[in-house]
């Protein structure tokens, strides 16, 4: 399993406030100037690499004297304000040695909602890569409200990742890895060294507190690992706080927790579908259309459908559901809410005599589905 990562070429490596500062509540300098050759050394190497970087708010904290992480949004916004131009500074002097260009893009969830938008983001990193500069990429904290509350550069990172189709996350945090327990209060914890692919009875300790510099937890970093395994990435969640600890995972060492990958790597537009949209609304189908689905490759007929749940329009992305309302894929809705509801339970030929009309014999056609594991 380890041994595939030396065949990854280009990586998406996520870098948090925990790890940046060291503990405190400014950055080290010292740490990000060695996490910076380490990138630099992978580049050398050949490695197409792309940095999700925490610590703008931490920057902003420092310059203007806060303590303590703020709570407010306002003050969260001013931080990051102040710290992300300071932050990228930092960087730029740490490359600057090694003759290293970067390119700044600071996104929010919008612009991988927006089918248009997320193209732009991926044709805008993959021009950089190809003119062999470094991407250093955050949220935009000044404006994403909602990310700032509940969001996190652990999500971002996972999306970036299947945004590119990377080979390999790697999601540096101050710890070795996956626990089984809280390994800061349990002397007994054990690393979890791998996480395969169905993993339902695997028992962790996923802490969602975070450090109180950042937004995200062990909880966090598990859910985005497990996000990109399942597009077909494998992820890494290491310790960034180690010297080398780059090159050791490439190597494929074992360090660290790997998320074993799917089996089968998605299509960019399966993984936009599956994991940067936003869904408008669900359809729960019976067992039949389930398994058609599923094992089959059929689109879903309005045969299938048994309830409508939600608001939506014919090209929004919708959920489907099995009856017991357990999502098991995603899709673009042909039919909008409303018509789903008076064509469900009906064969195709009868669609036309329920609407009037007859534009799709599918509620969702297989080319616009994309199934979960």
């Amino acid at each position: 399993m380890r041994a595939g990562l030396r065949e990854a070429k280009r990586l998406v490596v996520k870098v948090g406030s925990a790890v940046l500062s060291k503990g405190e509540i400014a950055l080290h300098q010292a740490t990000l100037e060695r996490i910076c050759r380490e990138l630099v050394r992978l580049r050398e190497e050949g490695y197409q690499v792309v940095l999700v970087s925490s610590g703008a708010i931490l920057t902003g904290m420092s310059q203007l004297g806060l303590t303590e992480r703020p709570r407010s949004i306002p003050l969260k916004q001013a931080a990051a304000a102040v710290g992300q131009s300071l932050l990228m500074r930092h960087y730029e002097e740490a490359f600057a040695p090694y003759g290293q260009k970067l390119g700044q893009l600071l996104l929010t969830q919008d612009d991988f909602r927006s089918r248009h938008r997320y193209l732009n983001a991926r044709n805008t990193l993959f021009t950089l890569l190809h003119m062999g500069v470094l991407p250093v990429i955050n949220e935009n904290d000044t404006v994403a409200v909602e990310e700032i509350r509940f969001g996190d550069n652990d999500h971002l990172s996972a999306l970036v990742a299947t945004l590119l189709g990377a080979d390999l996350l790697i999601i540096l945090t101050d710890l070795d890895g996956l626990y089984t327990t809280d390994p800061r209060r349990d002397p007994n914890a054990k690393l979890v060294q791998e996480v395969p692919r169905r993993s339902t009875m695997l028992h962790f300790w996923a802490d969602e507190s975070g450090t109180g510099l950042g937004t995200g937890g062990m909880a966090t970093k598990v859910e985005a690992a497990r996000r990109a395994a399942a597009s077909g990435i494998p992820t890494v969640i290491a310790n960034g706080l180690v010297e080398g600890i780059l090159e050791r995972i490439v190597r494929g060492e074992a360090v660290g927790t790997i998320f074993q990958a799917s089996a089968s790597r998605m299509r960019s537009r399966k993984r936009w579908l599956a994991f940067a949209t936003e869904r408008k609304g669900r359809i729960m189908v019976d067992a039949g259309a389930k398994e058609a689905l599923i094992r089959h490759g059929k689109s879903l007929l309005p045969s299938g459908v048994v309830s409508v749940d939600g608001k939506f329009e014919g090209g929004d992305v919708i959920s489907l559901c099995d009856i017991d309302g357990i999502e098991f894929a995603r899709g673009v809705a042909g039919y909008d809410a409303a018509q789903v509801e008076q064509i469900k339970g009906i064969r195709s030929n009868q669609i036309e005599n329920a609407l009037g009309v007859k534009p799709f014999d599918e509620v969702v056609h297989r080319d616009s589905l994309v199934i979960l594991e």
